[in-house]
């Protein structure tokens, strides 16, 4: 160790941080046709179709592969394969990474061997537009059959009043036994 040298201390992304923010994962047996939306962060590690607009981290694993329109986050991390375009705060193409379409930026980085393919351009700052509203109306689940069924039953009140018995309640009913013969099989010696 020398006394006149000085390590600056620089922010760089590592695996370890990468993972913290993280809390989904689309694994690599996964191929998921739809969109994505929402906030925290998703790792994609298999085959992801759709729109995404996620304000968080969005990791593209080695493995991972996404063919969208628009990919909006406020981190991109790329070292799989997208074919879209993306809009982010802050852009980081890996060695493996593969990028096919234009980049809207505030952050670009890109390591020796990645890959881009489109238009680059860096702007000073890039909103993700995830509306809470948005959220609330995907999070709530609509109730379609279970709709129907409970306005089409009557009330119980009244369910009671309206069933009147067809005998009166103090005479038995006669119930007849039924018989039930079977029919004589054949066994194939008799004639």
């Amino acid at each position: 160790m020398s006394i006149f040298s000085r390590k600056q201390d620089k922010a760089v992304f590592t695996p370890e941080r990468l993972q913290a923010r993280v809390s989904s994962v689309l694994g690599p047996g996964i191929h998921w046709i739809g969109d994505l939306h929402g906030t925290g962060g998703v790792r994609i590690e298999g085959t992801m179709q759709g729109d995404i607009v996620i304000n968080g981290l969005v990791v593209i694993g080695e493995t991972g592969k996404v063919i969208c329109p628009e990919l909006k986050a406020e981190t991109v991390v790329v070292a799989g394969t997208v074919q879209g375009n993306i809009t982010c705060q802050k852009l980081e193409i890996r060695s493996t990474g593969r990028v096919w379409g234009d980049v809207v930026a505030v952050n670009f980085s890109s390591e020796d061997g990645a890959f881009l393919r489109g238009q680059m351009r860096m702007e000073e700052r890039v909103e993700i537009p995830v509306e809470e509203s948005q959220l609330a109306e995907a999070l709530e689940m609509p109730l379609f059959q279970n709709e129907a069924q409970v306005t089409a039953l009557p009330e119980p009140s009244q369910a009671i009043e309206d069933q009147k018995p067809e005998q009166p309640l103090n005479t038995p009913e006669r119930i007849e036994p039924k018989t039930s013969e079977k029919p004589k099989l054949k066994s194939p010696w008799e004639k």
